[in-house]
Formats: C-alpha cells, sequence, structure tokens
C-alpha cells in the first residue's frame, strides 16, 4: 500500500536552490535510508515530508488518516513525569480499556442473569481485542525498550527533568519507536548511542513492521535497517534498490555506464562533424554533408559524467619503515591517579597489522591509546615500542591543534621550511581554499577540525598511526576516502572507533579490552561478532542445563504448568478474536454484492479499504495463533 507520495520537492532559500524537483514513494513496508553529502537537504527534506517545514514547490500526497513520527536529531524530551510514566503515556488506550475490563469484570460478579450474558459477550470482545493490541504485553514491551537504552530499572522513578540531554535525546527515541507509527522518520537517531545499544536498535528496527525514512551517518546501520536508498546529490534525487552497500556499488557502476555511453557519443559527434567539415563544400558529397549535420543537429548531447562535488583526497606515506615487532603489552595496567580502569593487558602488534580496540563506554580504550602515546604514565605492567616506530595521533578532542591560529599557520608553523604552496595545496586537498586558510581554528566547525587535523597528520609521515575516533565529525564520503587512506597504508595502526563499518573496512584483528584483560580476536568487527555470539549461545545452554539439573522437579513442573495455562488463556483469545473477523469479513463481502453499490466507486473503494484492514489484521492474528500454538505443542 501506498503511504505517501513527495512530487516534484524544491526548496529555495532566498534567491539560492538547494535542492528541485525531488520524487520519493513510501510504500507500507519501506525501509528506506537517505543519504548525500553534508549541506545538500537531507534533514530538510525530512522536515517536509513530516509536515515540520514548507516546501517552495511540490506537493505531499499521504494516504487517509497516515500515522507518522518525526524525531529530529536533536530531539529531547521536555515533561514532569517520571520515566516510566512517559512511555506508558503512548499506551493511554490500552490503559483506559484495561479499567473497562476491570469494571466489566466487577459487573459480571454481581449481575442477575438475566443481563450476565450479555455483560459477558462484551467482556469476551473487549478482552480478545484488549489482548491482540497487546494488552497483556505493553508493559513488558515498555520496560524491553528501556532496557535496550540503557535504562537500568533503578532510572524508571527518576523525574526526566533530571535526566542528561543524550538520556533524553535517547528516551525521545523510545518513545517513538513505542508509539509505532505507520511511518516512522528518524534523523540521525545513532547520535548518542554506544555499541551495544545500537545493536539492540538495528534489531529492533529490522522486525519492525511498518514504514521507515531514515537519515545516518552511520553506514553500517544502514546497511542493517534499510532496503532502498533515495541519494540526494547535485539539488536532485536518485533512487536504488538495496541498503547502503548495495548502493555504492550500483551508483559505482551507473557512473562507468556514464562515462561510456559520455565518450561513445563524443566520437560519433566528431566523426559526423569531421565528415560534415570535409565534405559540406563539394557538390558530389554536399547534400550526404546537409544529411548529417541535420543528424547532428537532432542529438541530444549528453552532459559530462561527474562526481559528486569536492571530496578530500590524500594518501599516508612514511618517511621509513618500522621493525616487524612494533608495539608489545605485558600485563599492562592503565588508569588515572590511584585507581585503575583496566589491567592484565597483554598483545602484539605487528607491522602492517590494522588493530582496534574495543569495548564498553569508561572500560578506558582512549586511556590505553594515551598511554601507548606516553601522554600518561602505566599504572603497572609495560609497553614497549619496535625499532624505528615513529607515532602519529589522532585525539578525538583535538587538543592538537590551537585555537588562535588560522588554519594555514596551524600547518606552516610545524612544516616552517616546507613552501607555501605546498602547504596551500595540502589544505585545499582538505578542503580548504581561497579565504578558508584565513580562518582561526577556533572558528571552525568540528568537520573542519577533523579534516584540519588530518592534514597535519597525512605531513608527518609517521609508521605507527594511533587514532582515537578518527570518523567522528566527517561526513560519509570523507570517512570513505580516509578509510581508502588507511587501507593504502603502509604502516601500522592502532586505533578506538565506534564506527563499525569503519572498523569493518580497516581492522585486521579486534582487540575487546575489560576490567581484567584484552581478549584478541582475528579479524574485523563481524567476525568479531560472530565469535562473541558463538561463546554467547554457548555459555547460555551451559547455563540453562546447569539450572535444569540444579532445579527441584516440582519447581520445573510448575513453572511449565504456569507457562502452559499462559499460552492457552492467549490462544483462546486470539481464537475468539479470528472468530470476529470471519463475521466481519463475511458482512462486508455480503455488502460489496448489493446492487445499490454496483456503481457507487466511493463507497466501494471504502469497503474494499476496510476488507484489506480486516483481512491484513486476520493474516497477523493467525500468524500469532500458530506461533503460540507451536509453543504450546512444545510442551
Amino acid at each position: 500500500m501506498l503511504l505517501l507520495q513527495a512530487q516534484d520537492i524544491s526548496k529555495l532559500f532566498g534567491s539560492d536552490t538547494l535542492f528541485e524537483h525531488l520524487d520519493m514513494q513510501i510504500e507500507s513496508n519501506a525501509k528506506i535510508g537517505l543519504v548525500g553529502k553534508n549541506g545538500v537537504g537531507k534533514s530538510t527534506f525530512l522536515k517536509i515530508i513530516a509536515g515540520v517545514e514548507a516546501a517552495s514547490s511540490g506537493e505531499i500526497i499521504t494516504k487517509k488518516n497516515l500515522t507518522m513520527s518525526y524525531l529530529d536529531q536533536n530531539s529531547g524530551l521536555k515533561s514532569s513525569l517520571t520515566v516510566f510514566e512517559e512511555l506508558l503515556s503512548v499506551f493511554q488506550d490500552l490503559i483506559a480499556e484495561a479499567a473497562i475490563l476491570k469494571k466489566l469484570e466487577k459487573k459480571m460478579g454481581e449481575a442477575a442473569d438475566s443481563t450476565l450474558d450479555e455483560i459477558m459477550i462484551e467482556y469476551d470482545n473487549r478482552s480478545a481485542a484488549f489482548a491482540s493490541n497487546g494488552g497483556y504485553s505493553y508493559e513488558t514491551e515498555v520496560k524491553a525498550v528501556l532496557n535496550g537504552f540503557n535504562f537500568p530499572e533503578s532510572s524508571y522513578n527518576k523525574k526526566i527533568s533530571e535526566l542528561s540531554g543524550g538520556q533524553r535525546t535517547r528516551l525521545a527515541l523510545a518513545k517513538t519507536l513505542l508509539s509505532k507509527p505507520e511511518l516512522l522518520i528518524l534523523d540521525e537517531p545513532t547520535n548518542h548511542l554506544d555499541i551495544q545499544t545500537l545493536s539492540w536498535l538495528e534489531n529492533y528496527l529490522k522486525n519492525y513492521k511498518q514504514a521507515l525514512l531514515i537519515v545516518s551517518h552511520d553506514r553500517y546501520f544502514l546497511d542493517k535497517t534499510t532496503n532502498l536508498t533515495y541519494e540526494i546529490a547535485k539539488r536532485t534525487m536518485k533512487r536504488y534498490v538495496g541498503n547502503y552497500s548495495s548502493f555504492l556499488t550500483q551508483k559505482a557502476q551507473n557512473y562507468q555506464s556514464e562515462i561510456k555511453s559520455f565518450n561513445k557519443q563524443q566520437k560519433e559527434i566528431a566523426k559526423l562533424e569531421q565528415f560534415v567539415e570535409k565534405n559540406i563544400t563539394r557538390a558530389s558529397t554536399t547534400k550526404r554533408a546537409q544529411s548529417k549535420r541535420k543528424q547532428l543537429e537532432k542529438i541530444t548531447v549528453l552532459d559530462t559524467p561527474m562526481l559528486d562535488n569536492k571530496s578530500i583526497h590524500f594518501s599516508f606515506q612514511i618517511d621509513k619503515p618500522s621493525g616487524n615487532v612494533v608495539l608489545t603489552t605485558e600485563q599492562l595496567a592503565i588508569g588515572y591517579d590511584h585507581q585503575n580502569i583496566a589491567q592484565n593487558i597483554t598483545f602484539e602488534e605487528r607491522r602492517k597489522e590494522r588493530f582496534v580496540i574495543v569495548g564498553p563506554n569508561g572500560i578506558g580504550k582512549s586511556t590505553l591509546l594515551k598511554t601507548i602515546i606516553g601522554a600518561i604514565p602505566a599504572k603497572a605492567g609495560s609497553y614497549k615500542l619496535g625499532a624505528n616506530v615513529s607515532i602519529g595521533y589522532y585525539d578525538q578532542i583535538q587538543e592538537r591543534l590551537t585555537k588562535n591560529k588560522t588554519v594555514l599557520n596551524e600547518l606552516w608553523d610545524d612544516f616552517s621550511t616546507t613552501p607555501e604552496k605546498e602547504i596551500r595545496s595540502r589544505l585545499g586537498a582538505f578542503l580548504f581554499s581561497g579565504d578558508d586558510v584565513k580562518k582561526t581554528v577556533g572558528d571552525l566547525s568540528g568537520g573542519e577540525r577533523a579534516r584540519l587535523l588530518l592534514a597535519k597528520l597525512s605531513m608527518e609521515n609517521h609508521n605507527f598511526l594511533v587514532l582515537d575516533e578518527p570518523t567522528n565529525h566527517l561526513d560519509i564520503d570523507s570517512k570513505e576516502v580516509l578509510e581508502q587512506s588507511l587501507t593504502n597504508f603502509e604502516g601500522t595502526i592502532l586505533f578506538v572507533s565506534h564506527d563499525r563499518y569503519f572498523i569493518n573496512q580497516i581492522a585486521t584483528q579486534v582487540i575487546e579490552l575489560n576490567p581484567n584483560g584484552a581478549k584478541q580476536y582475528l579479524g574485523n568487527y563481524d567476525y568479531y561478532l560472530e565469535k562473541k555470539a558463538e561463546a554467547d549461545n554457548t555459555a547460555t545452554a551451559a547455563k540453562s542445563t546447569s539450572k535444569q539439573a540444579d532445579a527441584p522437579p516440582n519447581s520445573i513442573n510448575k513453572e511449565k504448568q504456569r507457562e502452559q495455562r499462559r499460552l492457552k488463556r492467549l490462544i483462546e483469545a486470539l481464537e475468539l478474536e479470528m472468530e470476529e473477523l470471519d463475521l466481519q469479513i463475511s458482512a462486508i463481502h455480503q455488502e460489496l454484492l448489493k446492487p445499490e453499490f454496483a456503481q457507487n466507486f466511493e463507497k466501494l473503494h471504502q469497503l474494499n479499504m476496510t476488507l484489506e484492514e480486516k483481512e491484513n489484521a486476520q493474516t497477523k492474528v493467525m500468524s500469532d495463533w500458530e506461533k503460540l500454538s507451536l509453543e504450546l505443542e512444545a510442551f
């Protein structure tokens, strides 16, 4: 079913055109990623779709009574309620229905025989609908979502006004997910989320039954959650079937195809022009030349295929190679003052290897990097750099930059013997040109400072790069250029990153940090996840076997009986709902056959829409019934 159509959408700011003639269709099962460079208007387009902002021209057409939720990247809940109360507010209808069912239960206990049947029928109908709509599970769902967003049970009664900005943003996203609109629009939903929460959110959205429209710089997230990609580039929009990685492949193929078509047409044009030039003045061939000239005039000349606007372009070079062993740590403990954050860290990194450090927030990943570069002392144990190792360090808080210097002087002061022309050329490779080089560092955006720091690092020619969150603040194109540069780097890399796509592209090994050591995995991030899942499944199976062996037989039987009773109640409620839906669908079919509606297309359309809704509901109820029946059979 078509939920929304954006037709010929344009947006102008004064005389400047942000984008024009954009078209998008959103079906009921669509999972769409919207991508493009910073500044092309992705967030603006989302706001137009959501009705938050008006288009300069064009039209948004939606299905009748479309439910839609939009969450921008800076959303944060403002409420006087507690965390749990705020999320429960999503289910006000079910809470009200639960109160009605309780009143009916009381009535049944007090009713006379003459009215009891009528009350019981109403109760049965309402309880079946209540169960079908999640009336017995919404509190469990709220708790599951809060747990997924790292809100422990101890925070449920905390006032929202007491939460941090990041927590309020996460809570806003949690509430939006629970509302389950037909179209969910998310602008940078991965901000403020750690890897564990991101993984949970990906799984949640993969199983989301409604339509999604997402803008995100997290390419791994887009790969996991979307199956359709729209790109805004050069003020227009293109549609690609598939996730982000599929989009990249198709875009590259399209570009090569456009180049071939363009070159082929240019050769044909040159050939025709050459023929006309040689033959137009000769009496014997002038007619034929005139015919070719007309042919030339009819040709619609293809535009020169061009990739998007400028991207950074650079490489990392080394002055001299290091020895084979670059870094060795032995029982290393890291931390500050008198507190150890992590200890017993032992691993060895060799030349040309690329290690990533992963672990939960606060475990000491950045602290480990600072210890290895000598910025802070080790608490215990040791680390040793190999022969001829030269360290280049990228710090995520960009302390290596001087706020009151200009962009030009930030590089030139460190490389004073390098001609100004070369310094400007290097800055140009990182998109600093013209008056940009006169800006002071303190006035730069986060992305500009990140590019400047990379420019400096690219001139230092170190053979061991220690990088702390190098993709922070970079747009997708800049990340991809950085990935290519690091992949071609002839030296060694040790890095920390929350960007899982970046980790997959760069890492050859994963070091998982924990308070009591470090575990090494040979492979990229996906391999690490695979091995972790295998270990978790083995541990869960062992724990389950142990619990069953330890539990008294009576306890196990009682638990099974409780679960059987619960499943039977749910199945009975679903069977009642199926009977009701069968009756409703049969009644609609009878209505459709009435002669008075044969030419009443509006009425027929309404009946067909209602029929489709009832049949979809019937399919869902049947699916739930089959699932629960299989669970019951398993006992």
